[in-house]
């Protein structure tokens, strides 16, 4: 049982002795106390006056009096208003310092025997990766990590929208500006060059658009398709869908090239999938399932023969399932999909990883699920995500204006390395080495500056912010984890056993230990909260209450042999907590800086 555990069982028992009434534990809420006030732990009292009849002070004045009498680590007490603040005994923390110190499995969670399955990234095969890409692919490949020190059994997967009229429209513009160009003969990369095609179909549909005398809307997604290259398009749409040779031949190499070039940046990002699933397969999948809920008088056909689903019961409205025309929408493919996986990998959960544009097309896919009878689909979660801007405004692709992964990728390398040459941190280290903590630190900037933020706030991402060695950075945390290492290098013959014979912990001392024992609590929140931000402010006030130790008290030149090896502990498991709590985030941290 942990400390949690323990206060909160404590407290039900008291209540159930002192008024006779049963609370649950989800009635006692426990806080790690504000830096501004004395104690360890806070209990927030105003949720259990309900059961005691009392004033918010008189019931944790009670409490408080109770659980010093009950729980022998419990050294004192204080009440502000309706908090209840607890000081524990420096030997309780110091016994579970020993604790953590010798359980190599910390903050990871036995195998619950439960699976998920975890979709993210989901690009579409017109144009690069981008920007919002990448926070995608953060969130999933973090929350896959989050999740399997859970004890989950995670597979991860992506599905590349690869069909469709945006594809045809690079397939058009290739036929007619190309010149059998390639990606190799350019040297662009591959799903740069198909994209680019992509970008110069919208730029002639334009100049189209300016000699046509037609009527215009002043919406482009509606003039365009007065143009003759929109109708070559639409043309070229249904020969791929009539399984036309040369055009599934065209469609096949241009895809080819994307995925070699997407590939190229899943690589250097460190982002895999398990299993690939393409909307060319599996887009006409779910008719049948459309015709089973109109059977079953759980979907409706409209009078235009549309099928629909009604969920106006549930605060929703209709959403159309089939069109008239009896081809499939979004949705039609995304049910197909999430039976096609059930079978597959018989999941206990089923989690999205999509912007919060699609919130609404979530909803109703479980909602539709479930109405059809599989209760599997109450495992399904829409990880939703708010889009990233630059300073100037949102980033549009059509223009050609996106702002491509790659091109990102690559800025917060270049600023890397100028910040990290300025400083000085690569001294003594050959070029291959120095050219590694580049990356190192580009990257963990990036990863980190995403995750740190809960994924239903919107991110304004600005390259230079994201690395800073003294502020709430990626890079602040990976220079902590290298100053940690470098303390244990020296350390490396101390026998660290025995600190528990102190008898007294100073502030800083106590604050670490409180945080290093938190560590197994937010990873278990992050996975409940779906949250990754949950373990990157962690690990950063972890490193930021190490710096503070770290400057205020001396720790190889410490008085006394038990301050020594209790110091050297203390910065042994900070420096496996940041590694720990960084790889959860897919960043990785440098041993020497």
């Amino acid at each position: 049982m942990n400390l949690e555990q323990e206060l909160k069982q404590a407290t039900i028992e008291i209540f159930k002795e002192e008024f006779g009434v049963e609370i649950s534990s989800d009635a006692v809420t426990l806080n790690i106390t504000k830096k501004e006030h004395t104690g360890d732990y806070t209990v927030v009292v105003f949720p259990l006056i309900k059961f005691s009849k009392k004033s918010p002070e008189q019931t944790a004045e009670m409490l408080g009096e109770k659980l010093k009498a009950k729980i022998n680590y419990v050294a004192g007490y204080n009440v502000i208003k309706g908090f209840l603040n607890l000081s524990f005994t420096s030997s309780y923390w110091l016994n579970r310092l020993q604790e953590i110190s010798t359980n190599k499995s910390y903050g990871t969670f036995p195998a619950s025997g439960k699976k998920v399955v975890l979709e993210y990234c989901g690009p579409n095969t017109n144009k690069p990766l981008h920007i919002g890409h990448v926070r995608n692919m953060f969130l999933g490949f973090s929350m896959s990590e989050i999740l399997k020190a859970n004890g989950y059994d995670v597979t991860k997967v992506n599905i590349y929208n690869d069909r469709g009229i945006a594809i045809c429209k690079s397939m058009v513009a290739y036929i007619h500006y190309g010149n059998n160009s390639t990606p190799q003969s350019t040297g662009i990369k591959g799903d740069h060059f198909v994209g680019d095609w992509y970008v110069k179909w919208n730029e002639k549909a334009k100049e189209e658009l300016e000699t046509l005398n037609a009527a215009k809307t002043g919406d482009f997604d509606e003039d365009q398709k007065q143009t003759n290259l929109f109708k070559e398009t639409q043309e070229m749409l249904l020969k791929w869908e009539a399984g036309d040779a040369v055009t599934i031949k065209l469609w096949k190499q241009m895809n080819e090239w994307v995925f070699e070039g997407f590939q190229q940046t899943f690589n250097l990002l460190s982002i895999d999938f398990q299993k690939d699933y393409f909307e060319s397969q599996t887009y006409m999948l779910g008719k049948d399932i459309v015709e089973e809920g109109v059977k079953k008088n759980v979907f409706k056909k409209r009078a235009d023969g549309a099928v629909i689903i009604d969920l106006t019961p549930d605060g929703l409205d209709e959403k159309v399932l089939l069109r008239s025309d009896g081809t499939s929408v979004y949705i039609t493919q995304d049910l197909a999909t999430a039976e096609l996986r059930n079978k597959e990998f018989g999941m206990d959960k089923m989690i999205y990883v999509v912007a919060n544009e699609q919130d609404y097309h979530f909803k109703v896919l479980k909602l539709a699920l479930q109405k059809l009878g599989h209760a599997w689909a109450a495992g399904i979660y829409h990880l939703s995500y708010a889009l990233v801007e630059s300073p100037t405004g949102r980033f549009k692709s059509r223009e050609g204006k996106t702002a491509d992964a790659d091109d990102l990728i690559s800025e917060v390398l270049r600023i890397a390395e100028e910040k990290t040459r300025e400083l000085g941190k690569t001294e003594g280290f050959s070029e291959e080495q120095a050219a590694e903590l580049y990356q190192t630190i580009g990257l963990g900037a990036l990863k980190y500056f995403v995750l740190r933020v809960n994924p239903y706030k919107k991110i304004i991402f600005n390259p230079e912010e994201s690395i800073d060695f003294h502020g709430h950075t990626g890079p602040f945390i990976q220079y902590t984890h290298a100053r940690v290492s470098a303390i244990m290098r020296k350390a490396k013959d101390l026998d660290v056993s025995g600190f528990s014979n102190l008898q007294t912990l100073n502030d800083v001392e106590r604050e670490l230990i409180i945080l290093i024992s938190e560590y197994e609590n937010v990873v278990r929140a992050a996975a409940e909260k779906y949250d990754p931000s949950e373990v990157a402010n962690y690990v950063y006030s972890l490193a930021k209450t190490y710096n503070k130790f770290y400057h205020d008290f001396p720790i190889l030149n410490a008085s006394t042999e038990d301050e020594k090896k209790l110091r050297v502990a203390l910065s042994a498991q900070t420096g496996m907590l940041i590694k720990k709590g960084m790889k959860l985030l897919g960043i990785t941290v440098p041993d020497k800086m």
